[in-house]
């Protein structure tokens, strides 16, 4: 064999075939949430999906861990399967459980026709999706609101982001929190943040996957996120760093895009992009 990469290849399709045989979910977290003040600032994620939360939880986590913020997450739906959208719940608290975050479900079952085109066809619904979004958000005052892209592909995605975008216009215009979005079925074109996952937070967030047992049973692609992780860190060298930059020595990162909402807009909150390391502090983003 005259490719000396070989043996390094091999390496990352033997630990994704170990990765699939390991137990989903079932066990207890390495490190116990930590304590929050009573009046701990609030981080709302507005997860289409159950899963999503993990998958896209790099900073999330590290909000909590390290600036002791109470993070919720705010179950948009649960699922498009009826007779799982129970057991999708479930899925979610024990995930968000490992990861020490809470949840919020928004109705029975979910929401539904989270979506352009229910937007558009079902007004009715939409509105009322709305409304309870806009009752969370006055229920919780959060300092940073969490939610996918506004192209990210996958039609419920998109649909979040317009949910809450839809909600925050109908709250007073002097509300100020910070908007943080992400991405996962579609690269954003003007990310302005890489934030690094230490080892730890990146082997939890794998973890919190397995957590959602079904899922990763018929598709184990809790596997599969370091790889994504490790992908990131290609493209945010040059998507957050600027073209042709040099690439930080991250092993695994997420891209996300964080702006101000001040006066019924987005605006920006620095120039240009930053790379956080896992060394590195993020009070400075949200201050």
């Amino acid at each position: 064999m005259n490719n000396p990469y070989y043996a390094f290849v091999e390496i990352f399709e033997n630990a994704l075939r170990e990765g699939a045989s390991m137990p989903p979910g079932g066990f207890a977290p390495d490190l116990q949430k930590p304590d929050l003040a009573a009046d701990a600032p609030k981080v709302l994620i507005f997860s289409p999906h159950p899963d999503d939360e993990s998958i896209t939880g790099g900073i999330t986590l590290r909000m909590l861990r390290e600036l002791k913020m109470r993070v919720i997450n705010v179950a948009v739906t649960q699922g498009s399967k009826k007779e799982r959208q129970a057991a999708r719940f479930k899925e979610l608290t024990d995930a968000c459980d490992y990861l020490g975050f809470e949840v919020i479900q928004t109705r029975e079952g979910g929401m539904e026709k989270i979506n352009p085109k229910g937007r558009q066809g079902d007004p009715d619904n939409w509105n009322a999706c709305v409304e309870r979004t806009v009752e969370i958000l006055k229920e919780h005052n959060p300092k940073v609101v969490f939610v996918p892209h506004d192209a990210d592909w996958n039609s419920t995605h998109i649909g979040t982001h317009l949910l809450v975008m839809d909600a925050l216009k109908k709250l007073p215009e002097d509300l100020e929190c910070y908007i943080l979005q992400c991405e996962f079925w579609a690269p954003m074109g003007n990310p302005n943040l890489m934030i690094e996952s230490s080892l730890r937070d990146a082997a939890d967030l794998v973890a919190a996957i397995a957590f959602h047992v079904e899922e990763v049973r018929r598709n184990p692609y809790h596997t599969r996120l370091p790889a994504w992780l490790q992908d990131n860190v290609r493209r945010g060298g040059e998507l957050v760093g600027g073209q042709g930059g040099a690439v930080p020595d991250f092993t695994f990162a997420t891209l996300y895009r964080l702006d101000k909402w001040s006066g019924h807009q987005l605006t920006p909150t620095f120039e240009g992009g930053q790379f956080i390391s896992a060394q590195d502090s993020l009070a400075g983003l949200f201050e």
